[in-house]
């Protein structure tokens, strides 16, 4: 069947290919030649032999039937070719057709197929966002805990940061407050919706923003904290110390958004230390004053010694009396120490120049040395070399102790040789003297090492012979000649000496004038000496009878009183502190009775007397301290005596002249008497009362600026104290404030605690003096 689809296919396109009239010829010949072939074949099958009619026949037959054959066939052909090409672009339309929708049908199962796990996807997704859903249900409900938990967690930490006395703050990259706590609001004066957005420069004032701004820039800088002290003033003006802490400041993802800050107030802290310091100075005093004590009877020993030493003695009682003597000056050396390392500590130690005999100074250094070397069976070599003056400006007593601690610590190291003093003098410019001292032994020497530290406070040279005593008495002297402007060293080798040389320059004296002799020396006086330590009586006995003046003696209060109601004496020494009652309820007593006529009175204390003032307001006439000198006695003597003169009456003690003098000093009565001329009583006391109420204030602000050490604040708020008292006439308070204003004083911080703390005990008791003057005026 293929085969025959095969040859009619192969029929029509031979049609197509030659054309109906060539494809008929080739046909007809075809059909003719197949005819006449047929023909003869089957003639010949038949009848055995082929007839050329037959061949005639059979051609002529092919000749007319085939044209016609091929030509139906043709049109046949024509027409079923033009139907196949119909057919054949319908089927490849079909086929088209078929491919496009074998295309959509695929396409249709790839959406199908997508469309189920999209379904199926969406079915997961909506089963995802229920489970989402119920997640985040439980997410918001956590969340919503765990936002209570930070909520009150942030309300603790903020009433914790709130109820805390110490500064929190934090700002961000441009200085900018960002948040605070209440004492940052208390602090500055602005609550922290106000705070939030200004600078430093914006709370404090400039000095104190400077320092605060440049420390919050150094920690944004170097990410490091920084920890400091600054002082800051609140609103009211009241200052206090705090101790700032402050840190970088990070965000959550660790970034740097600026400074969290802390203030502790450590003010408190500053005033311990500052007590401490007092504490240290108190226990200064105490020292000091415990030396003093011990001085009593140690001049007791000298006093005595010298006195016997210009009486008639034997050898051996003069070299007896001579060793006492110098033991005692020695001690004396040492006591001066412990005052003069209490004097550096303090900054208050004073060189105190004044004429003095140099030849007889000399002398002097000599015969102790002798005094001492002879002892240990030593030589003394003593030469002076250069003109010696008269008289040079100089601190004897500080310029005789750097030379006898030299003297004493170069015998106490030579056991055998001897000890030569050398002094060199030398002419200089502007009447200046060049003065060089040398003290060089023979004794134990000092290592190289140790001539580096011997000046050093308690360093002791350790060798054959163990170094004895305080190890403070070279550290003394070297500070003593810094502070006469010189200097002191030393040269020495081990086993071989030591040779100590001080230098420095003094101003020379041309003549000195012989001091006028008080008439009161030349004047008998009667004295009372109220004394009750016996050493101290035979002290002051033989110093006063020295003078050509008589003593009675008292050694307790009540027979004080007794034998001054009983007796005319023409001056009182009068010890404060007696066994039974004090010095002072005994003048208390004796003043009190107005029959008696007192002669003048002098307290005697082994206290250093810091203000005169404060033993006259209490009745004394005049005071000095112990042990008693010369020089105190016949100073005080002429003070009081000088008064007769011109006229005066040492005997008689004018009580309301007294007072007036003590008011005098206290109040300023001139202008006082104006007030009252022009406000009259009433409103004077009541501009009293208000300086009453205002004055705490003032010292509080004055106090928190003493120990803050704000010397211009400080200075305004005495400038304050000092105007309001003298507003209301309280002269002592505005005189005191006066010096606790004026910084440009030499010795101003080294006095200023002492008159800050004479504002804030004494202006109380002139308040009440001033009050009870304004009552007792008239109208």
């Amino acid at each position: 069947m293929m085969k025959i689809r095969a040859w009619a296919q192969y029929y029509v396109d031979m049609l197509i290919k030659l054309g109906v009239i060539r494809f008929s010829i080739l046909s007809a010949v075809t059909v003719i030649f197949f005819s006449i072939t047929i023909q003869a074949s089957i003639n010949y099958i038949l009848r055995g032999q082929v007839k050329l009619d037959d061949l005639y026949a059979a051609m002529l037959f092919a000749i007319i039937v085939t044209p016609w054959v091929v030509f139906f066939l043709s049109i046949v052909v024509q027409q079923l070719e033009h139907s196949r090409k119909r057919l054949s672009k319908m089927v490849y339309k079909l086929q088209e057709v078929r491919a496009r929708d074998l295309q959509l049908q695929q396409e249709l199962q790839v959406n199908i197929i997508e469309l189920n796990a999209e379904f199926e996807e969406r079915k997961k997704a909506e089963a995802d966002r229920n489970q989402a859903f119920k997640d985040l249900e439980n997410e918001v409900f956590h969340r919503e805990q765990a936002q209570l938990i930070v909520e009150e967690r942030s309300a603790l930490v903020r009433s914790f940061i709130d109820s805390s006395p110490d500064l929190v703050y934090y700002s961000n990259e441009q200085g900018q407050f960002s948040g605070c706590n209440l004492a940052m609001e208390a602090l500055t004066g602005k609550i922290e919706k106000e705070l939030i957005g200004l600078t430093p420069f914006d709370a404090f004032d400039t000095e104190i923003a400077t320092k605060f701004a440049a420390t919050d820039k150094t920690v944004l800088n170097t990410k490091l904290p920084e920890t400091y002290e600054q002082w800051l003033t609140s609103p009211d003006g009241l200052k206090a110390c705090f101790e700032l802490r402050k840190v970088p400041f990070f965000g959550r993802r660790n970034e740097h958004i600026g400074v969290l800050g802390y203030g502790r107030d450590i003010t408190e802290r500053k005033k311990y230390q500052d007590a401490l310091e007092k504490a240290s100075r108190d226990k200064t005093t105490f020292i000091s004053t415990i030396s003093h004590e011990l001085r009593t009877p140690l001049n007791g020993v000298v006093g005595l010694s010298r006195i016997l030493l210009d009486s008639s003695l034997n050898a051996e009682q003069r070299q007896h009396l001579n060793t006492i003597y110098v033991s005692a000056q020695t001690m004396g050396n040492i006591f001066n120490d412990i005052i003069d390392l209490d004097k550096f500590d303090r900054r208050k130690f004073e060189i105190v120049n004044q004429p003095i005999e140099f030849r007889s100074f000399l002398n002097d250094i000599e015969t102790l040395a002798q005094l001492q070397v002879a002892q240990k069976g030593l030589v003394l070599a003593f030469d002076i070399f250069g003109d010696i003056p008269d008289f040079i400006n100089a601190d004897g007593t500080r310029l005789r102790q750097v030379l006898w601690n030299l003297v004493s610590n170069a015998v106490k190291f030579t056991d055998s040789g001897e000890i030569s003093i050398r002094i060199f003098t030398s002419e200089e410019a502007n009447n200046k003297i060049g003065l060089t001292f040398e003290v060089e032994d023979t004794g134990i020497g000092i290592s190289a090492a140790g001539q580096d530290k011997i000046f050093a406070m308690y360093y002791q040279e350790q060798g054959s012979k163990r170094a004895t005593g305080t190890g403070i008495g070279l550290a003394v002297a070297k500070s003593l000649m810094t502070a006469m402007g010189g200097d002191i060293w030393v040269s020495s080798e081990l086993g071989e000496g030591s040779c100590f040389t001080i230098e420095f320059d003094v101003d020379g004296v041309d003549s000195l004038l012989p001091s006028g002799t008080a008439d009161s020396e030349h004047t008998q006086l009667s004295i009372l000496l109220v004394e009750d330590i016996e050493l101290n009586v035979t002290v002051c006995t033989a110093i006063l009878n020295k003078l050509g003046h008589t003593v009675e003696v008292a050694v307790d209060g009540r027979s004080a009183i007794q034998m001054a109601e009983n007796n005319r004496y023409d001056l009182i020494f009068l010890d404060i502190n007696l066994p039974d009652i004090s010095g002072f309820e005994i003048i208390k007593t004796l003043r009190e009775n107005k029959t008696l006529e007192l002669p003048p009175m002098v307290a005697l204390t082994a206290n250093v007397i810091n203000n005169r003032q404060e033993y006259i307001e209490k009745g004394m006439d005049d005071a000095i301290s112990k042990p008693l000198s010369i020089n105190a006695v016949t100073g005080v003597i002429s003070r009081l005596f000088s008064k007769v003169e011109k006229g005066d009456e040492p005997n008689l003690h004018d009580t309301a002249a007294d007072e007036q003098e003590m008011l005098d000093e206290y109040l300023d009565i001139d202008l006082l008497q104006q007030y009252l001329d022009t406000l009259g009583k009433d409103l004077l006391l009541q501009s009293v009362r208000l300086f009453e109420q205002t004055m705490p204030h003032y010292l509080t602000l004055l106090n928190t600026n003493l120990t803050a050490r704000d010397q211009d604040a400080f200075v305004d708020e005495a400038h304050k104290i000092k105007g309001a008292a003298g507003t209301v006439g309280l002269i002592r308070i505005q005189q005191v404030s006066q010096l606790a204003q004026s910084p440009e004083q030499p010795t101003w911080w080294e006095n200023i605690d002492d008159w800050v703390e004479q504002i804030n005990t004494e202006y109380q008791y002139d308040v009440k003096r001033l009050k009870t003057w304004i009552e007792n005026q008239d109208g």
